[in-house]
């Protein structure tokens, strides 16, 4: 992992074409507060750079053969950059942007106007991670604010959170509730002895979880106290048990 330099947001991009590549490192290049690490032609290639470089951005395409931008987001786990902008082509992909973390969904071909307001979001992101990386205090209480109502709900109450649009889920007993915050930022918030991230689209509350369920097809299930069923991807599994005491399951 390299070391932080001059603070500086120490940036990857990431895009299998070359004129795309050279088109953001264009608009980066004369920005004082960014340090261009490097560029990726490939998923692949990102996945080893991220785990090496430990950028603060991540400029990510969306489209590329064999790893794309949701599979790299997926595979890095907790190792994704604090700022992450998915640049593409194709406007379908903006709500799965936001579901799997990203802060910003830029599309091609992009104005300069947009480019800029997109990177001012990913400074503004920087700061804020890198003013709170000392001291990490667990969120207690989340406020829903709810036709005229608000809510306060312990997070020590809630089941199991998952990724809604732009919003996340609450799912507390029979009832549950939308907030306005990407699933990212409330797992880099809840206390991580309590939940854990089981899919890229959800949250357990590990004191909620009663069994692992196997199937036919190799993939596993999450079942909660509550009756609920959440899926557990490949690539989380391993930590999950990890966390609940269960070894030696398999690959």
């Amino acid at each position: 992992m390299l070391p932080a330099s001059s603070g500086k947001i120490r940036t990857l991009i990431v895009d299998d074409e070359p004129l795309a590549r050279s088109n953001i490192a264009s608009l980066l290049r004369d920005d004082p507060q960014i340090q261009i690490l490097g560029e990726c032609g490939s998923g692949t290639e990102a996945l080893g750079e991220i785990r090496i470089t430990n950028p603060d951005l991540l400029f990510l395409d969306v489209q590329m053969p064999e790893c794309d931008g949701f599979d790299v987001l997926e595979m890095v786990g907790n190792d994704v950059p604090p700022a992450v902008i998915l640049v593409t082509a194709y406007d379908q992909y903006a709500l799965r942007a936001f579901e799997a973390g990203a802060l910003d969904y830029i599309l091609k071909p992009f104005d300069n106007e947009r480019f800029e307001l997109a990177l001012t979001r990913a400074k503004q992101r920087v700061r804020e991670t890198n003013r709170g990386e000392n001291v990490r205090r667990n969120l207690e209480r989340i406020v829903i604010k709810n036709a005229g109502e608000i809510s306060f709900i312990r997070t020590r109450d809630i089941d199991w959170i998952e990724a809604a649009d732009y919003y996340a889920c609450l799912h507390v007993g029979p009832r549950s509730h939308l907030l306005r915050r990407s699933l990212s930022d409330l797992d880099g918030e809840l206390d991580p002895g309590l939940f854990c991230r089981v899919h890229r689209s959800s949250i357990v509350n590990l004191e909620k979880v009663r069994s692992f369920k196997l199937h036919e097809d190799g993939e596993y299930e999450v079942l909660l106290e509550t009756g609920a069923r959440v899926k557990m991807s490949r690539r989380y599994r391993k930590e999950v048990e990890a966390r609940m005491g269960v070894h030696g399951t398999g690959p």
